[in-house]
């Protein structure tokens, strides 16, 4: 048994929040972001919360699939963001899109969540578990930057993608592989809730997002390349068998970087950074979805996807569309 893509679907707040609206904020300017992140705008809800987003998301890939809801076995929703803690974000979507036989729950491995996502829904459909999912990335990021610290919230953007997939007896190309440094977790973190109860009075955690920049440009330029070649040898391909790149949009000086170090030219590489910023765990399927509806990719394409980010989590999986 395998599995393919068969529907496409994002969400994006209606408002855009360009690099000069934050240069009113903060001291920075329109010039200095593009030139160190290639960023010239981002989406910020004002009403949308990160299950909104995703069930619009999933409804968008359903038509394009042409699938119904109460046909769906298996939700799992990708989010470093929930406005709550219970229920999960999963079982808000499997409600509000009407996905009522549904197992649904979330994942968290923040910019690869999406990634890591699909990866398990590979291994549920390989497994003959369910025979088809629901596989989304959301986030409302823009709630856990400190809008005063001109080093992160020139970064990040609010927004959701989803994929609607299914377990197929044709071949296809999927091979993947994952890892984690809980060791470098610091250099990328963002506290929820202090320890406090009747006996205990813990440390205060930070409530926005904190970033080493320069250790995760380092991290994610050194180690990325490895892990796609990782994936490609076990697919038994070389970087110029690819027919398209669709990386985490982190920082566009990264996204370069990488493509540099692969030794495949940027045309292979389509990039939205410049216009929506860095969505975490939503820039995969939302990228996914603009080269879907665009007509970039086409049926029998190998596609290299690939996450990285805090935890530190970094994957890739090289699969046919």
């Amino acid at each position: 048994m395998n599995m393919r893509i068969k529907g496409t679907g994002s969400a994006l707040p209606e408002t855009i929040f360009t690099n000069d609206d934050i240069a009113k904020l903060v001291d920075t300017s329109d010039e200095w972001i593009k030139e160190r992140t290639g960023i010239g705008a981002r989406h910020l809800s004002t009403e949308d919360t990160v299950a909104t987003l995703a069930a619009k998301a999933c409804q968008k890939a359903l038509e394009d699939a042409k699938r119904s809801a109460e046909e769906i076995d298996l939700i799992i929703v990708a989010t470093c963001s929930p406005e709550m803690a219970l229920p999960c974000v999963a079982c808000q979507v499997q409600n509000a899109i009407g996905a009522t036989k549904a197992v649904a729950y979330d994942l968290n491995a923040a910019c690869a969540g999406f990634l890591f996502s699909l990866n398990t829904v590979y291994a549920y459909l390989a497994a003959g578990i369910y025979k088809n999912a629901l596989v989304v990335g959301a986030e409302v990021l823009s709630k856990i930057v400190d809008w005063s610290d001109r080093n992160t919230c020139i970064l990040f953007g609010d927004g959701a993608g989803a994929v609607y997939v299914e377990a197929v007896e044709e071949e296809n190309t999927y091979y993947f592989v994952q890892h984690a440094n809980g060791a470098k977790g610091s250099v990328l973190d963002c506290g929820l809730r202090d320890l406090s109860n009747p006996v205990a009075k813990g440390e205060e955690l930070p409530k926005y997002v904190n970033m080493d920049g320069r250790e995760i440009f380092k991290f994610a330029t050194m180690q990325v390349p490895k892990c796609i070649e990782e994936a490609l040898e076990k697919a038994q391909m070389k970087p110029e068998d690819v027919d398209c790149y669709l990386l985490h949009q982190a920082n566009l000086r990264i996204i370069t970087s990488i493509a540099k170090r692969l030794g495949m030219e940027m045309e292979k590489f389509p990039t939205n950074v410049e216009r929506v910023g860095n969505m975490s765990s939503a820039a995969i399927p939302v990228l996914l979805d603009e080269c879907n509806k665009n007509g970039i990719l086409t049926r029998g394409m190998k596609l290299v996807l690939s996450g990285f980010g805090a935890g530190l989590t970094y994957g890739a999986t090289v699969m046919t569309w």
